[in-house]
């Protein structure tokens, strides 16, 4: 009799607290679309209730931001799924193969929605409010009946410090009543806007990578779900109609047909309720799946059915505005259309929920047996590569994939040097990478040479090939190759007196302990040439620690030892300043490494994307100091105060103004040192004193009936001329301190058609193409020819200081490992 008390209090417990559970306009005091929620309040309205319905809903904190907002999902299931969370996960991880069982039957299909990954595009966090309430509300029979066989993970806000950047903003300049006019402030979202990050990067183009907080933090968590389902929602210009899948070509071979025709599926489900209030939409257009590192590709590599929705809007919609067909867009259209879409996926996928968990199975059992006609990938552990072998390792890690060590033997395989197949030799050291494992499809799209495109019509870049991204030595072999002990790393052992210590120039890595050194007040010195000591070989920016100038230095090698290997760095002693080969270490070719105070231009008319990957490489990743400077305010700026100016890729009204110009060249004469970026570059290119763009060739012959072109093929007759992202092999000057640390070549990610005429005197043309050097990616037919004979990266001498040319985005992302060392020569060897 007190058991059935017990369970009859229980039910009348759950009951009540059902009746209880307040809407999201209930608990926030407004509807929801009328006013834009800040990130707190909605993760106080997911506690609320996940406290009022524990048994249908459980919270996980997973993270915070770099401004240390929460992040967090909840799970929204029937009881006996919720109860039993981790049984559920391990058996979904089991069913993708890394763990031991996996059970198809009753196995719930895991959807995973993701909110508010761009800060501006705002409608889709006020959306998950109102998700999140249907799926538990205990008068919706429908969402009831599909939480009985499926798992919904609800991401309320990816971006949170974004969301807050722009909902702060919009909120401080809003009047009384929201004004519609495209004219009003409201509608103009001032620098740098809430899309991005606290280090101004667009985490949309970051899950493979994993270079932002936020995206290691989430990353981690999604790999241990990995969900049969991932939508990813967004907002486009305020003239768009709504967006969803299927897909647009073109699509990367490895989605498989059943991915495919799964789109197909859910869009046709979305388009029957679109249809029934006449809303607008449209499919198939635009968003391509392709590059690995969207909220859609990724889940698809990781075998779930991934895509995007699109919903008009964005930055520019506020509470309310009228587009150009004269139509008012207002914020609960926007946010209405996103809980439509989010719910009619979880329908699909409970009506599917059999057919989709016994797909995700299959398609792990299909990487199991190898993805693609490269079976294995060889790393070559070459020592000169150390940091950059180290970078791609942390990479695989990430991504839980998995490499090990093989047997000395001769295999034949595609060499990514050279473009051709031919023989290698494997050696014990060396990392293999096989593509038959549970991530084998990721480690497929993020090793092949040349990804193949159905359509050239893409939206992003098309090549990223790791091999070419970190700049190591590496094969690809049609082979299986056995795979031998798990690699590790060698074990660092420092200690011990010597007359100083070397620290090789191999990548971030030394970078970091130089750096971190300098601003202890270590004395540094760097080689300018190679030299060797016995059987010991040291490159060129050979990074020297010595008893000179140091001799005051607190137990000097204790503490050196110490720090280089908390950074996981071997120091090679060094016995004597005699050397066998090369320069002595007093040599005037051993040069003082100084410390240098670094400014960067930011604000009005700079790209923030640039600005955030010089920011963060600073900030986040050496812990360097960097001066922020408003590019309006150039004029204030006390010059003697800065070694180094950086200019991201940006337009500067100042480089327009003769006697700003001549300002900046009298510093750059007394010793400054400027870093250009991409356009910045064009914009310098213009001043008689610095170099000059490659002139377009004219065709021998003109064809008169050139102009005749076809309005419909206005977008394709556009593609000969561009190059949305292509690999191109670049002649190094590895003599130069620009190039230290590089073999005489660097892979280059070409985003456009900037290229410079070589510097003819006074300068150094450190990195150019020559012909037919393009490697990996689309190149429109009329660009290649201009691609060609022409600088990419040079230093220009100019009195006692340098301009470092960077036409190319060596930072692009964070993730173009290897073009970090590059501009940390810029920064730190150039005109040293």
């Amino acid at each position: 009799m007190k058991k059935l008390c017990a369970l009859l209090t229980g039910i009348f417990l759950c009951v009540l607290s059902f009746a209880q559970l307040q809407s999201p306009e209930e608990f926030l005091g407004y509807k929801i679309g009328t006013r834009f929620t800040p990130h707190w309040r909605i993760v106080e309205y997911y506690k609320y209730v996940a406290s009022k319905v524990p048994s249908l809903v459980k919270l996980q904190s997973y993270g915070r931001t770099y401004e240390g907002r929460e992040l967090l999902v909840a799970y929204v299931s029937n009881a006996s799924t919720i109860t039993n969370l981790e049984s559920v996960r391990h058996n979904n991880q089991a069913l993708a193969q890394m763990a031991p069982g996996g059970e198809v039957s009753n196995a719930p299909a895991v959807v995973w929605l993701s909110y508010n990954v761009h800060g501006n595009e705002t409608s889709s966090s006020e959306a998950s409010l109102l998700t999140l309430f249907a799926l538990v509300d205990s008068s919706n029979n429908k969402t009831k009946q599909w939480l009985q066989n499926t798992l919904v993970i609800l991401d309320p806000c990816l971006n949170p410090d974004g969301r807050d950047r722009y909902v702060n903003w919009f909120n401080s300049v809003v009047g009384a009543q929201p004004n519609a006019s495209l004219d009003a402030r409201e509608h103009r979202e001032p620098w740098p806007g809430g899309r991005s990050n606290h280090y101004y990067f667009d985490l949309n183009r970051d899950w493979v990578w994993q270079t932002q907080l936020e995206t290691q933090e989430r990353l981690h968590l999604y790999n241990e779900w990995l969900p049969q389902v991932h939508v990813d929602f967004h907002e486009q210009g305020i003239d768009d109609p709504y967006y969803f899948a299927p897909a647009a070509e073109p699509f990367h071979e490895v989605i498989t047909p059943w991915q495919r025709d799964f789109q197909k599926t859910i869009g046709l489900n979305h388009a029957r309720y679109f249809d029934e209030k006449g809303w607008l939409y449209f499919t198939k257009e635009r968003f391509d799946l392709l590059y690995p590192s969207y909220g859609d590709t990724y889940p698809l590599y990781n075998g779930a059915i991934g895509m995007t929705y699109e919903q008009g809007g964005g930055n520019a919609g506020g509470l309310m505005v009228i587009n150009s067909s004269s139509d008012t867009l207002t914020l609960l259209d926007r946010v209405t259309h996103h809980y439509t879409t989010g719910l009619s996926t979880v329908e699909v996928a409970s009506q599917n929920a059999s057919r989709l968990v016994a797909q995700f199975q299959e398609y792990y059992k299909n990487s199991m047996k190898g993805i693609g006609e490269y079976k294995s990938y060889v790393i070559k552990n070459d020592p000169r590569d150390a940091g950059r072998i180290k970078a791609l390792l942390e990479l695989l890690d990430k991504n839980k994939i998995e490499y090990n060590t093989g047997k000395a033997a001769t295999y034949k395989g595609y060499n990514y040097d050279t473009g051709k197949e031919g023989t290698f030799n494997l050696e014990s050291s060396d990392i293999i990478v096989q593509s038959a494992q549970p991530k084998g499809t990721l480690v497929k799209v993020l090793f092949e040479p040349s990804t193949r495109l159905s359509d050239s019509v893409t939206y992003d870049i098309t090549a990223w090939a790791l091999p070419y991204v970190y700049g190591v030595k590496a094969f690809a072999t049609k082979q299986f190759i056995s795979p031998g002990a798990k690699f590790d790393t060698s074990i660092i052992n420092n200690a011990g007196q010597s007359y100083g210590y070397a620290i090789p120039w191999n990548g971030v890595q030394s970078v970091k302990l130089v750096t971190d050194l300098l601003q202890r007040g270590v004395k540094l010195r760097f080689s300018e040439h190679p030299f060797s000591i016995g059987s010991q070989q040291f490159q060129r920016g050979t990074v020297l620690i010595l008893k000179t100038s140091n001799q005051f230095y607190p137990k000097l090698w204790d503490s050196i030892q110490h720090i280089a290997t908390q950074f996981k760095i071997q120091l090679t002693p060094v016995s004597s300043g005699f050397v066998d080969k090369g320069n002595d270490l007093g040599s005037p070719y051993i040069r003082p490494l100084a410390k240098r105070r670094i400014a960067m231009l930011t604000g009005d008319g700079v790209s923030t994307l640039s600005t955030g990957e010089v920011w963060h490489f600073f900030d986040q990743q050496l812990h360097y100091p960097i001066t922020l400077i408003n590019a309006n305010d150039v004029n204030r700026i006390n010059w003697s105060n800065y070694d180094v100016l950086i200019l991201p890729n940006g337009n500067y009204r100042f480089l327009s103004d003769k006697p700003q110009t001549d300002l900046l060249k009298t510093w750059i004469q007394g010793g400054g040192h400027v870093i250009a970026l991409e356009s910045a570059v064009a914009q310098l290119a213009h001043l008689d004193w610095t170099i000059k763009q490659k002139k377009e060739e004219e065709p021998e012959t003109k064809d008169i009936y050139a102009s005749l072109k076809k309005y419909e093929d206005r977008e394709r007759d556009y593609i000969p001329n561009t190059t949305p992202g292509s690999i191109y092999k670049v002649d190094l000057d590895n003599t130069h301190p620009l190039a230290f640390g590089f073999p005489d070549y660097y892979y280059t990610l070409k985003q456009d058609d900037a290229i410079y005429e070589f510097i003819k005197e006074g300068g150094w043309n450190v990195g150019v193409i020559k012909k037919e050097k393009q490697v990996a990616g689309f190149v429109g037919a009329k660009l290649q020819s201009h691609l060609q004979d022409g600088l990419l990266f040079g230093v220009q001498d100019i009195g006692q200081g340098t301009i470092t040319y960077l036409a190319d985005d060596v930072l692009f992302r964070s993730f173009w490992e290897n073009g970090k060392l590059l501009f940390s020569n810029a920064v730190f060897l150039v005109g040293q």
